[in-house]
């Protein structure tokens, strides 16, 4: 397939590119490198079947062209972060809502098959039934939740009104190598991996017995491609671990110094999928045990920290090692 992501120099859009690559499709990989960086794509930016295209989504004409020939669309690009969300509520709808417009418009146009929206669970906000199902309100506590949660519903939509092939899959706690490491708000992975490398103790939110469905990025990457090589469309479907864990235990995990500070109001004292639709629908199941994945990284620290200089190709070289010892594709 020829399959355009957009997002695609980011966290879990590198991962995405990655493993599309591995499966022989061709890659159109999208991104304005405002968030995201090309050095997560140079592992395979020599690959024949790949092409990058720095475009932003907000700009509609310019990345229409891109979507010619397209099979599948995988849509990740946005903003994240729940306080600059607060700070900056016009850019985050700008960016989210009106940018996921373009893409679906674009999309329509040139008769995609299937489009791939990357939701968030924080659009659930503090639910009220654990393991949280697909049926739970949706009650954003962030503007960053919110214009997730806005997004999913043009997407929905254009799904219905329009019959493009769709579907949404709503992330919990995404974590892995190439995870984002600078910024105050990241997700508590990429805080802990920026500290750990700079030998500083890990900050903790509130006491730590907060519990987290913490999902290893090589899992939701396939879940991504399972969606978009199926024939279901017009439904939003958790990617979860199946469990979730106590921020004290991944420090335990990881090891090495802890400081504690205070909770942020507002945030969820779990986050738990039920992920029973995902493995009904689309026979998608995580492979990457909690236990297994911390230890990657863990592992992956200590092979960065060890290396002469840090590169993104020895942070990609460690983590690969690590993938073929699990049995695991990055």
């Amino acid at each position: 397939m020829q399959v355009l992501v957009t997002g695609a120099a980011g966290f879990i859009g590198s991962h995405v590119c990655d493993l599309l690559l591995n499966e022989g499709h061709s890659v159109v990989a999208l991104d304005d490198l405002s968030t995201g960086n090309e050095r997560n794509l140079s592992a395979f930016a020599a690959h024949t079947h790949f092409r990058f295209v720095r475009a932003d989504i907000r700009e509609r004409e310019a990345i229409k062209p891109h979507f010619a020939g397209v099979d599948w669309v995988i849509h990740l690009a946005g903003r994240s972060d729940i306080v600059p969300s607060i700070e900056q509520p016009e850019d985050y709808f700008d960016v989210n809502v009106n940018g996921t417009l373009n893409v679906l418009q674009a999309a329509k146009q040139h008769g995609v098959k299937k489009l791939v929206y990357a939701a968030s669970s924080s659009s659930y906000g503090i639910p009220d039934t654990y393991p949280t199902p697909e049926n739970t309100p949706i009650k954003a506590e962030y503007p960053y939740a919110l214009t997730k949660a806005m997004g999913e519903e043009l997407v929905l939509h254009w799904a219905r009104v329009y019959q493009l092939p769709a579907l949404s899959l709503r992330l919990f706690n995404v974590y892995g190598p190439r995870s984002r490491t600078n910024g105050a708000y990241g997700a508590v992975f990429g805080v802990f991996l920026a500290q750990k490398l700079k030998g500083l103790p890990l900050t903790i939110v509130g006491d730590g017995s907060q519990t987290r469905d913490f999902t290893f990025v090589t899992d939701v990457a396939n879940a991504f491609v399972t969606a978009a090589g199926s024939s279901l469309s017009g439904e939003a479907l958790n990617v979860g671990s199946g469990n979730h864990y106590s921020v004290n235990y991944l420090v335990d995990l990881l090891g090495g110094g802890r400081t504690y500070i205070p909770k942020r109001p507002g945030e969820p004292d779990c986050t738990f999928a039920d992920t029973r639709l995902i493995r009904e629908r689309l026979g998608w199941q995580p492979k990457v045990s909690f236990e297994q994945g911390v230890d990657i990284m863990r592992r992956c620290i200590q092979d960065w920290a060890d290396a002469p200089v840090w590169t993104p190709s020895s942070i990609d070289t460690a983590t690969r090692s690590w993938f073929t010892h699990l049995g695991q594709a990055s």
